[in-house]
Order: C-alpha cells, then structure tokens, then sequence
C-alpha cells in the first residue's frame, strides 16, 4: 500500500515539475520577445529612422530614377544619435530657420520679402564646417583654396552661384562655427546653401546623417563614403 501511495506522489512530483518546466520556458521565451521588440523598437526610433527620399537635388547619389508621377523614390535609414559632422556627409535636416552672414561675417537670420525660410524638411551633402571658407567661381566649387573634385556631381553640372542668393557679393565666405555650407549633387536643381531660403545649416537644424540606402533593394548602398563618388562594377 505504502508502495502504490509513493509512486502516486512521485508521479505527480514528476507532472508538477514538468509544468513548472513548461511554465518557465514560456516565461523566458516571453521575456526574451519582449526584450528583443524593445530592442527593435530602440534602434528603429534613436539609431535608424526610415527616411522617404523626394525630389531631384541629390541625383545622382540618390533617387536617380525618380519619377513622382509613379512615387519610385529611395529610401535611406538615418542614424539621429552618436554620428559627427564631416565633409561629404549627406544630412537630413529641418530647414525652419536661415542663417545668412552679415558684413562682419556673423550669422543672422534675415527678414522682410523674399527672405523667408524654406519652411521643410531637405536633404544635401556637407560642403564645407566651421572654420572653412567656401567660393564659388568658375563652375568650380573652392574650400580652404583647394578645388574640390566632386566625383559624386551629377556629370557634366558645374556649380554656380544663385542669382540673389545668400551669399551673392560676399564670397569667398568662412562658415562660423557650429554651421555647415551644403549642397544638393545635382547642382542645377538643388535649393541648397547658396539660396537665401536655406544658407547656413545650424547644428541644432540636423535631423540625422544618412547611412544606407536600403530601397529599391538592387540599389542597396553604403552612403557613408558615397563622397568618394559612384562605385565601379
């Protein structure tokens, strides 16, 4: 009798374990799920933001088949944190503000008609940071006195400077600190720096630094080092 009552204890021992086991696997498998959801949630929202990129001024970098008629546009992840600013980077910023230069070279930002902000949010590659000098002549774009190349311009577009535009009469110009000069690739279609709607970038204005683009995916790229110009192959 003694015999039949411990095989019954152990049998239900044995079962209570083995829901107990049950019960922890699926508490682990929860927590690991949970843990890795807010994980993705994390990266996607501080790291890498999808951007939607619209319009022609950065062709032929990105969005070189753009067509807004059938809305085939690239897509790129931006990183919002932990990135420093340096020439050739390509920036998505909030353009709310202008920032022009007066006669003693310091930032203002203008007013009156046809002074007014782009108001948007806009997409272009640094030129030239704080403490550089930037000029525009001959087709040629000049930092530091140094010719830039350029080898990511859409081909055969030389860059000129913007009737009334920021900095018409005052080039060679030295960006101040804490600004960046930039521009669109495609020079000729590209509302950019040298417009009295955008002019100076501010660091506060930048939303985040360009790093992939990741659709169409056969166009899939690095965009960190794209300032070295179309790869080869």
């Amino acid at each position: 009798m003694g015999n039949n009552n411990d095989k019954t204890e152990n049998t239900q021992t044995a079962a209570n374990a083995e829901k107990s086991s049950i019960v922890k696997d699926i508490i682990e498998i929860v927590e690991s799920t949970l843990v890795t959801v807010f994980i993705i949630v994390m990266v996607f929202t501080y790291i890498l933001h999808p951007v939607n990129i619209v319009g022609h001024s950065m062709v032929p970098t990105l969005n070189k088949d753009y067509d807004p008629s059938i809305g085939n546009t690239d897509k790129i992840f931006m990183s919002t944190v932990f990135f420093d600013v340096d020439y050739g980077d390509i920036l998505v910023i909030n353009k709310d503000v202008n920032y022009l230069l007066d006669e003693n070279g310091k930032p203002y930002i203008p007013d009156g008609a046809g002074s007014d902000a782009i108001g948007e949010c806009i997409i272009k590659r640094v030129i030239a940071v704080g403490g550089q000098t930037v000029d525009i002549r001959d087709g040629k774009v000049i930092v530091d006195d140094k010719i830039l190349s350029e080898p990511y311009v859409n081909e055969g577009t030389p860059t000129s400077d913007i009737g009334y535009g920021a900095f018409t009469d005052q080039y060679p110009i030295t960006v101040p600190e804490g600004y960046f000069f930039v521009m669109g690739d495609n020079r000729n279609h590209s509302t950019d720096s040298r417009a009295r709607s955008v002019g100076l970038v501010k660091k506060d204005q930048i939303y985040g630094k360009a790093l992939v683009r990741y659709s169409p995916l056969k166009d899939f790229d690095i965009l960190t080092d794209s300032w070295k110009g179309p790869k080869n192959g």
